[in-house]
């Protein structure tokens, strides 16, 4: 035997009656985050925030990677 149930509702309504949270700020705050992102370019800082995130090696692989990070913002121009 083979039973089939269709449901016609929204996203939302299916959101809601599964109990699910309402994600739509956090969305909207990524979605910012990532039109800030393309019309100011990405910065060192940027870079190394995300391999800070990236990094399994915590401070010891920021360390490996700091010197690059100095030069593309100009840090090593002092000798």
């Amino acid at each position: 035997m083979k039973v089939t149930v269709d449901f016609d509702c929204t996203p939302e309504e299916a959101r809601r009656f599964m109990g699910l949270p309402d994600l739509t700020p956090v969305h909207q705050a990524y979605v910012e985050r990532m039109q800030k992102t393309v019309t100011e370019g990405l910065t060192p800082e940027y870079f190394t925030e995300l391999m800070k995130t990236w990094g399994p090696m915590g401070e010891g692989a920021m360390n490996m990677w700091r010197p690059m990070f100095d030069q593309m913002s100009g840090g090593a121009k002092k000798k």
